[in-house]
């Protein structure tokens, strides 16, 4: 027999186990480092099968352009009717809302726009100046300030037939 201690029944020499163990931490830390692929949810089985639709580029007319567009248009006047308004802290434009001054929101006139307001019943006329965005209830076709509605004596009835006029 040999003294070298490597026969049958042997130990293990301590710098083999340590080998060993170097050996299975290395294999769990690269284990631990193994990213799960993506997991998918919400997606229907139908939404996959259904085609996609191409976008569609639009022409966008400039600002400028549009803005020329809707007051050339706008030079007619045209008729509906009218509220006010007297609550609002923001308008559109990015002016502070002042219930004391006149001014109106039109839906398409652009910012600045003078316009004239006349009452049809009454004939009484304001003009004021667009700085809102509105109204939003159908069949109006303006709102203006508290104190265009005071001129216009639109306060008592709330809603009036009114003509409205570009004025240069």
């Amino acid at each position: 027999m040999s003294s070298s201690g490597a026969g049958i029944g042997a130990k293990p020499s301590s710098s083999g186990a340590l080998r060993l163990l170097a050996a299975a931490l290395s294999a769990a830390a690269l284990a631990a480092c193994a990213q799960q692929p993506p997991v998918v949810t919400g997606a229907s089985r139908q939404a996959a099968l259904e085609p996609t639709r191409k976008a569609v580029a639009r022409h966008r007319m400039p600002a400028t352009e549009k803005a020329e567009r809707q007051t050339a248009g706008a030079t007619s006047a045209s008729h509906g009717l009218a509220s006010f308004y007297s609550y609002d802290p923001h308008t559109a434009s990015g002016e502070k809302f002042d219930k004391h001054e006149l001014t109106a929101a039109h839906r398409t006139l652009p910012f600045g726009t003078r316009l004239r307001v006349t009452d049809v019943a009454t004939g009484r006329s304001v003009t004021v100046r667009v700085n809102d965005r509105g109204p939003f209830v159908r069949g109006r076709v303006v709102d203006v300030s508290a104190s265009a509605a005071e001129t216009l004596g639109l306060t008592a009835k709330g809603v009036a037939k009114v003509k409205l006029d570009v004025v240069d």
